[in-house]
């Protein structure tokens, strides 16, 4: 199958790259490298790629973004934009309208001009919900973001609709509950977690720890995107994790697989939401979906990735 990834230097894009490959798909990867966070880290994500017999990298903005610049591919998986629900109030916002829905209604339009795509995979978030009136929210529920950055994501969702109903586009949209893994991003929590409970430095937890989430490892996000792409079905799915942690029973874990961790209290921030927790029961239904990996095995498998690279920097 010949696909197209866009973000592909990004956390989940080269995990979702490397999950391709292994398939036996043909990617190229699109990542305008953006400086978000340090594009050094992009870079290393992207050495686990280049040379992959199957793999090409593009880099470019999708903004600019040729009329037949999806041209070939099967499917399609957009997972380019800008993150961060606390830097998007603001000056910044510009750059989440940017990157969010003016860089997807231009992919939009530049995929109803190719009547052979299969299926368009949105990477969606569950930040649309906001604080989510029931638990495990569903798909049905209203929409409430509390962020620019929830704003932004449910716009690019609206617009995936309306070219799927009215233009034929096959978009599929995946709300997305807090994925974590290996190469998290570095201004994610587990991302500075686990080197501080490594490092013995403090950890600075906004509020009193007990808000919860529905964790979802990396590995089972990338494959329900290839299931969703693969399958006959179009719309909005949750995917999650199947357990909702509290911060509190996260940090004990990642005492027990570390060291105990010293905690900095800080005050909530704006944005943040108390609690989520993804009812998958469309997802399942539709395209197969079951999360397998439990929040200990994943964290375990960070505190595995950051040791590794405390050794690899020692022996530098």
């Amino acid at each position: 199958m010949r696909t197209i990834v866009t973000g592909a230097a990004g956390f989940i894009g080269s995990h979702l790259c490397e999950h391709l490959l292994a398939s036996g798909d043909e990617v190229v990867g699109i990542d305008a490298m953006t400086d978000y966070y340090d594009p050094i880290r992009k870079e290393r994500n992207l050495e686990l790629l280049v040379g992959r017999p199957g793999f090409r990298f593009q880099r470019g903005d999708l903004l600019a973004l040729p009329a037949g610049g999806l041209a070939g591919a099967d499917v399609v998986y957009h997972l380019a934009g800008q993150p961060g629900v606390r830097a998007s109030w603001g000056a910044q916002f510009a750059d989440y309208v940017d990157r969010n829905v003016r860089a997807t209604q231009h992919l939009l339009e530049t995929a109803r001009g190719e009547p052979g795509l299969r299926k368009l995979v949105y990477a969606s978030s569950s930040s649309v919900y906001g604080d989510a009136e029931t638990y495990p929210t569903t798909e049905s529920l209203r929409p409430r973001p509390v962020s620019p950055y929830g704003v932004t994501k449910l716009a690019a969702e609206h617009l995936c609709e309306l070219y799927r109903t009215c233009f034929a586009v096959p978009t599929v949209s995946l709300r997305l509950f807090s994925v974590y893994g290996p190469r998290q991003r570095p201004d994610m929590a587990f991302a500075r977690l686990v080197p501080a409970a490594l490092a013995g430095t403090p950890f600075p937890l906004h509020g009193d720890g007990e808000q919860s989430r529905d964790f979802t490892y990396v590995r089972d996000v990338v494959t329900a995107m290839r299931q969703a792409a693969l399958s006959s079905w179009c719309g909005v799915a949750n995917i999650g994790g199947g357990e909702q942690v509290t911060m509190n029973q996260v940090i004990d874990i990642v005492g027990a697989l570390a060291e105990p961790v010293l905690i900095d209290r800080l005050p909530d921030q704006h944005g943040d939401v108390r609690h989520t927790a993804a009812d998958t029961a469309l997802a399942r239904a539709a395209f197969g979906y079951r999360p397998v990996t439990r929040v200990r095995e994943g964290l375990a498998a960070m505190v595995r990735a950051e040791r590794e690279l405390l050794a690899l920097s020692r022996v530098a």
